[in-house]
């Protein structure tokens, strides 16, 4: 029998934390609608801080032959995020006043610990985010438009638009194969599954540290 690629075992060995993000309290009613613009522009101001340190990492390991594999420019969000964001406040102001929740510093602060110390966990959280945002991303865009009036594709959620990633199916097959391609052994791939869960779990506790900001106006 054929072994099971490990894309495949990374996908499934994670669902359940997977899920466990995509159906939090915070995701599910600003999703559903129930919550209003300023709960999307909080969501995006911590996505920034995300971005920052996955960005600023990636720069870093672009050599990396682990991670190098990876990072491509086309991928690049926190410009688009960062035009986003002036569109959202209005102007530039959020950079000053916009802050990470505890539960945001702690994401970003091991995606920077992964890149400096193992390449291979800085690939987990790599996978987490860019192929989530090609893929469930896109749900987000459209509701964002249809629930709070942005233009298609235009300020406001042009980080769910990957202009560089013409063909997302594609590049996300060949994301796959990459994943498969790691020259990793077996116990160095079980410790990638270990972070990718894990990343899955600081984004929600990212989404719950929002759903009581929001709840308290704070």
């Amino acid at each position: 029998m054929d072994a099971v690629p490990f894309s495949t075992r990374l996908r499934t060995e994670s669902r359940d934390r997977h899920e466990e993000a995509e159906q939090s309290a915070f995701m599910s009613d600003l999703l559903g609608g129930r919550l209003g613009v300023d709960a999307y522009r909080r969501y995006t101001g911590q996505l920034w801080f995300v971005y920052r340190a996955l960005e600023s990492a990636g720069d870093r390991l672009a050599d990396d032959p682990v991670a190098g594999p990876f990072v491509r420019p086309s991928l690049a969000r926190l410009p688009e995020l960062e035009r986003d964001l002036n569109h959202l406040y209005g102007d530039g102001s959020w950079r000053a006043t916009l802050t990470a929740l505890p539960a945001t510093a702690a994401y970003a602060g091991r995606i920077l610990q992964c890149a400096a110390t193992w390449p291979a966990g800085y690939v987990a959280h790599h996978y987490t985010r860019y192929l989530g945002d090609l893929s469930g991303g896109q749900i987000i865009r459209d509701r964002a438009e249809k629930t709070w009036g942005f233009a298609h594709k235009g300020d406001g959620v042009r980080f769910y638009v990957f202009a560089g990633v013409p063909n997302p199916a594609a590049y996300k097959r060949r994301y796959r194969e990459l994943l498969d391609a790691l020259p990793l052994d077996d116990l160095e791939l079980r410790r990638v599954i270990d972070e990718c869960r894990r990343a899955f779990a600081l984004n929600t506790a990212m989404f719950r540290a929002l759903e009581q900001a929001v709840a308290l106006g704070a």
